[in-house]
């Protein structure tokens, strides 16, 4: 087969857009992610950053354009920078975006290297500005950590983009303080409806869940929301704040299935290929990966799977019931 055609997806759709976790662990245990004792994978498991070179190398030689690093927290994997620098020899040279989603615990620490390896914005997750609330909602978070770590990030000249999943009864009073903040901050800001994912228990999905209509319809009453036709082959719907000129998105996967754009995949530390955030269906590249120096093998699995690809999920709530719920937790694929 061609190893130039680009993928393209039983329902037409190119696949361009590789979110890839580079571990499973994390230095948060935030409610609506994991576990608070949660068992991680054995080190043995994962794929070394070498294999994992070889794998995004391979998405990128079949049209991937655009590269996220998630984990877990993909700062706290040892010598994680050293990934970095090997993606970026792809920019420029088929990848054109090199980005992460992190919880800015290690901002700080790490924003330098990361605007050096040509990382140019990158997505925080912050669901509050309250800093006892933060550690709630973390279990092991400092706010104050994660704020010096958005500004470092911002000094390096890295754009950051605020991710907050709404949730119920917790951050619904600090609706306009969020976007008030972002605003003053020059961040852009894009709320998440928390999705049914991992063996949380129904009663505590449906007590978080706070659909984005109901978020949308507040801001409302007090802003001019403008929709724009920006997409970026993404889940999430945008507006202009007509007062403060600010870009809100939304992402929306149960009031409203995004997935008819879909782009994506993601490939976890150990090598699964998840054609479906919200399907269990996977494809193991790391054993093609592994059984030979020659990419040929890896690159005709990830098209076999990419032949797999649903039209979407089947994520649903109704008042007393969670349906399309997934085993797995949002750390193992990466969000």
């Amino acid at each position: 087969m061609n190893a130039q055609l680009p993928l393209i997806d039983p329902f037409a759709r190119p696949i361009t857009y590789l979110r890839v976790s580079v571990t499973d662990r994390c230095d948060f245990r935030c409610t609506y992610c994991m576990a608070e004792h949660m068992q991680f994978l054995p080190k043995r498991d994962l794929l070394t950053l070498e294999e994992l070179d070889r794998l995004c190398s391979a998405f990128v030689a079949l049209g991937v354009r655009k590269l996220r690093v998630t984990g877990g927290e993909p700062l706290v994997r040892r010598n994680i920078m050293g990934f970095f620098r090997a993606m970026s020899r792809h920019l420029g040279h088929g990848l054109d975006e090199l980005t992460l989603t992190t919880n800015g615990s290690q901002l700080a620490r790490f924003a330098g290297e990361l605007a050096d390896c040509g990382v140019r914005r990158v997505n925080v997750s912050l669901d509050t500005l309250d800093a006892a609330k933060f550690a709630q909602i973390t279990r092991w978070g400092r706010l104050e950590q994660v704020l010096e770590g958005i500004e470092a990030a911002t000094r390096a000249g890295i754009r950051v983009k605020i991710n907050t999943v709404a949730l119920k009864g917790f951050n619904e009073a600090e609706l306009f303080s969020l976007l008030d903040w972002c605003a003053g901050q020059g961040h852009d800001l894009t709320f998440i409806e928390v999705m049914p994912m991992g063996d949380m228990g129904e009663e505590q999905r449906l007590d978080q869940y706070w659909a984005l209509s109901d978020l949308r319809a507040r801001l409302s009453e007090r802003l001019t929301l403008t929709p724009l036709a920006e997409r970026t082959g993404g889940p999430a719907r945008y507006v202009r704040v007509e007062e403060t000129g600010q870009k809100i998105g939304f992402i929306t996967p149960l009031t409203h299935n995004f997935c008819e754009s879909c782009n994506r995949v993601r490939l976890t530390c150990t090598g699964e290929l998840y054609m479906c955030l919200g399907q269990e269906d996977r494809a193991d590249l790391r054993a093609p990966l592994r059984a030979s120096d020659d990419d040929a093998p890896v690159r005709e699995a990830i098209r076999e799977a990419i032949t797999r690809k649903p039209k979407g999920h089947d994520f649903d709530y109704t008042r007393q019931h969670v349906a399309g719920q997934v085993g797995r937790f949002m750390s193992h694929t990466g969000g």
